[in-house]
């Protein structure tokens, strides 16, 4: 794929908007996604739409034509809301697109926790000289700010915003409940929050914010992708996850993160080898090369008995890894945060 992962696109954008009518909504975007021959995942809701889709420059540039052209969309979403980066229809394996309660999961009833409620937008600009500050005011054990990464833990192991409190969630659904077992840590402060295009952070700060503990809460408009497009070489050091067969996207030569055997520094992530596993695992080339390929001690067993199951089954992994790590992490300290910041 590498010789041909620069020739397309991967677009990713979102908009929040009143939706009638979901599946009519899904059928048309099906039918427009195939009549380009863009793959990738479209989720459709009542507030809503979000979407990543992969093809050639002509097909992406068609789609977003015809994206502002549509009335749901008019006067809400612009050619801005288009985060584009190399890649093409080979970097996703389908085109999946289907109606949803949310259009980001985040496992709360739009209607209890709405993205109307969002924190205050910053430009790229805006966060960039905002992060400055706390960063400098972090250094001297003063900062009443607190930059907080909304995304799961295997995004920010592999890059996140100096300085940053990155919880150790799996998913964004567990997002709720890290804040919940937290609020103490939130309370009276200033949350700058940000995430990969920025619509965690639409639903994640309306939550945040429905708590009135903090004082005032901030988002990263356009998420790191934008943030990214202007500070290359920003305070946002190590790759972007995203989710697609990329795994990942690089605006700097950081490596932030190691191997998961041999602790060189490593931020390629892999599928774990064992069968049925779904966790990512970082293991650099020459561990690989000695058959460390599984996430963890238990799937490196699995992996080596062969397993005879029936291949029709898929079955829900368990491992050390999925084990190790509670739903609901809860910070102690935000120390580690400060010296991260130094």
């Amino acid at each position: 794929h590498t010789m041909d992962s620069k020739v397309g696109e991967v677009l990713l954008y979102y908009c929040y908007c009143e939706v009638k009518d979901p599946e009519k909504l899904c059928a048309w975007q099906k039918a427009l996604c195939r009549h380009l021959h863009l793959t990738g995942k479209v989720r459709v809701a009542s507030e809503g739409i979000n979407g990543t889709v992969g093809g050639s420059k002509v097909a992406t540039s068609l789609y977003i034509e015809v994206m502002l052209s549509q009335p749901l969309f008019k006067d809400i979403l612009c050619q801005e809301d288009f985060k584009s980066s190399a890649g093409g229809a080979h970097c996703f394996p389908d085109l999946r697109v289907g109606v949803f309660k949310e259009i980001v999961p985040m496992g709360i009833d739009p209607k209890i926790v709405s993205y109307k409620e969002t924190g205050i937008h910053l430009s790229p600009q805006e966060f960039h000289r905002e992060v400055e500050q706390y960063l400098s005011q972090a250094s001297q054990g003063q900062s009443d700010t607190i930059l907080l990464d909304c995304r799961n833990f295997y995004e920010s192991k592999i890059g996140h915003f100096q300085g940053c409190l990155a919880p150790d969630i799996r998913k964004f659904s567990y997002f709720p409940s890290y804040v919940d077992e937290n609020l103490e840590l939130f309370k009276d402060k200033r949350i700058l929050m940000y995430c990969t295009g920025g619509i965690r952070c639409e639903r994640g700060s309306a939550y945040l914010r429905s708590k009135a503990v903090c004082r005032e809460v901030y988002q990263l408009k356009g998420g790191i992708h934008k943030y990214l497009e202007e500070f290359p070489d920003g305070f946002y050091r190590g790759k972007l996850f995203v989710f697609d067969d990329r795994y990942a996207i690089c605006s700097n030569e950081d490596i932030i993160s190691a191997c998961r055997y041999c602790g060189t520094l490593w931020d390629q992530y892999k599928l774990c080898s064992s069968q049925h596993c779904r966790q990512l695992v970082l293991t650099c080339p020459s561990c690989c090369k000695k058959g460390l390929t599984a996430c963890c001690p238990v799937c490196q067993e699995k992996e080596l008995k062969v397993t005879s199951r029936a291949s029709g089954q898929t079955l829900k992994e368990e491992c050390e890894c999925t084990r190790r790590r509670p739903r609901v992490p809860i910070e102690h300290v935000p120390q580690r945060m400060l010296d991260a910041g130094k």
